[in-house]
């Protein structure tokens, strides 16, 4: 897979001056010349307005042109015009100005966003449940425009090669929000482990308290509220009926969440993609970038706690294993996550406890052998490498890396930098690549790539403790398990695909 590197020098051109054809393909160059007067302010289309949505519209809107929202959700469909109201009574926000979000136009399907606007917009943000990662962001590569869509980039595999693909075919930038991509301390453990400072890495763990997934029968339908698109909301996924977010309280009285909407769809197969799809990008991110990890070679659940023919189980330990990479030798990468067997909270019917305390989680026991013996806390999520000179831990972004022991780290030289740092956020990065900049550090050619392994997990997660998949990677196939195919390329409903 090729990285979409273009677009510079074109770019510089039409900046000064230089005519371009508004179906060149390269959508900078007339956002550019049209809006020199405006700072060339990008017109930014953000598809998922809540969750994580939000947090793209305070910080795009205040420096760009926030000209679409779209939600399935009419009442987080209007949040935004609400706050820009306030503004027009002159009411002033404890954070100071607010950019005025009224002009936006709203759409509840994005389809209908692109025919009615496409090119109006310069680029698109992609915030939605991972079922509908994919088509939107395809869309709006294939008229050009530049994409920054959520982690895991795809809900399946075949989408994750499709993303790639056309990122290249048509030259446009490109990022995948796993924030802790652009951070200083994911570099840094780069370049410690490429300078030898733990020798060979031949075993890494990686852990998280995220417990999305469940036990027993889906739960009761209910009406669909007032206001929510539940038809848009299925898209592309097979139709089910709606069943919403519901907190209850547990045997032992603890209060847990179980539904679909708007949140426990990481729960299903169906729309999400597990603990994995939910923190795997984030939390293995440093392992497939510094030990360059390519296509794993097997993957297979070693352990299991709950779980159905629908839902992702609440505890989990998997293996993948990746064969050697020029001088670096072969790796076996595990992954632990919700609870662990023996925990208090037992299971129960339609158990779905989102994230697990410290006493119940499940965490590698090297994890707790070093809390013990160096007085350190490792934390509810992260990753250890292993080499056969010393040991690093990583934090849940890889915001902080420390070799351990703490004396061990002080003593060690620090490597020499390598990797290009970035200026801002992650945001920041995509936009830079957006007006012709550097390609985003977490372009979809790397991110297609994480995908896809943390995806092969959630592939284990379906065929079962015990069960040893076999990964033909530049096949994109299970050489020993062709009855997964259906999840590495899901059924598309009709209307709902490219």
């Amino acid at each position: 897979m090729t990285l979409p590197m273009t677009r510079r020098s074109f770019l510089k051109t039409t900046v000064l001056g230089a005519s371009a054809s508004a179906g060149s393909g390269f959508f900078c160059a007339p956002a550019i010349l049209a809006q020199e007067s405006e700072r060339a302010k990008l017109r930014v289309a953000i598809i998922g307005s809540g969750g994580r949505g939000k947090s793209y519209i305070s910080q795009v809107a205040a420096d760009e042109r926030l000209v679409a929202l779209v939600d399935v959700d009419e009442k987080r469909l209007n949040e935004p015009a609400k706050s820009s109201k306030k503004k027009k009574t002159g009411a002033k926000p404890a954070s100071g100005s607010e950019p005025d979000l009224s002009a936006a136009k709203r759409f509840i399907d994005y389809r209908k966003m692109f025919d009615k606007m496409g090119k109006e917009i310069d680029a698109v943000m992609v915030a939605t449940p991972n079922h509908h990662h994919a088509l939107p962001s395809l869309m709006a590569m294939q008229l050009g425009k530049p994409v920054y869509c959520e982690k895991p980039l795809t809900h399946d595999i075949f989408e994750a090669r499709q993303m790639a693909e056309f990122a290249g075919k048509y030259k446009v930038a490109t990022q995948m929000g796993n924030q802790g991509h652009s951070c200083e301390g994911m570099r840094r453990l780069c370049e410690y482990i490429w300078a030898g400072a733990i020798g060979k890495v031949t075993t890494v763990y990686a852990w998280s308290n995220r417990a999305n997934g469940g036990v027993g029968p889906r739960p009761p339908k209910e009406p669909v509220p007032a206001g929510l698109h539940w038809e848009e909301w299925i898209g592309p996924a097979p139709y089910r009926d709606y069943h919403p977010d519901t907190i209850i309280k547990t045997k032992d009285g603890k209060t847990k969440v179980v539904g679909l909407h708007p949140h426990e769809w990481h729960n299903w197969h169906d729309f999400g993609n597990g603990s994995l799809g939910n923190m795997g990008c984030h939390v293995m991110d440093g392992a497939f970038w510094s030990l360059k990890l390519g296509y794993a070679a097997s993957v297979e659940v070693e352990e299991m706690l709950g779980g159905s023919d629908e839902r992702y189980p609440i505890g989990t330990r998997i293996r993948w294993e990746f064969p050697a990479r020029g001088d670096m030798p072969p790796v076996k990468l595990y992954w632990f996550d919700g609870k662990k067997k023996g925990a208090k909270m037992e299971l129960d019917e339609n158990d779905a406890p989102g994230s697990v305390t410290a006493g119940a989680q499940n965490r590698p026991p090297l994890v707790e052998e070093l809390e013990k013996k160096y007085n350190v806390k490792l934390g509810g999520n992260g990753a250890l490498y292993v080499g056969d000179k010393g040991v690093i831990w990583s934090d849940t972004y890889c915001n902080s890396m420390r070799i351990i022991p703490e004396e061990q780290h002080k003593a060690t030289p620090v490597p020499t930098p390598q990797i290009p740092r970035i200026k801002g956020s992650h945001i920041s990065d995509f936009l830079r690549a957006c007006r012709g900049g550097d390609p985003a550090c977490s372009n979809f050619g790397y991110g297609a790539r994480l995908t896809e392994v943390v995806l092969l997990g959630s592939l284990a997660y379906i065929a079962g403790p015990g069960k040893k998949i076999e990964w033909d990677g530049p096949g994109m196939k299970c050489s020993n398990m062709p009855e997964l195919a259906r999840w590495v390329k899901c059924p598309v409903r009709k209307g709902w695909d490219v």
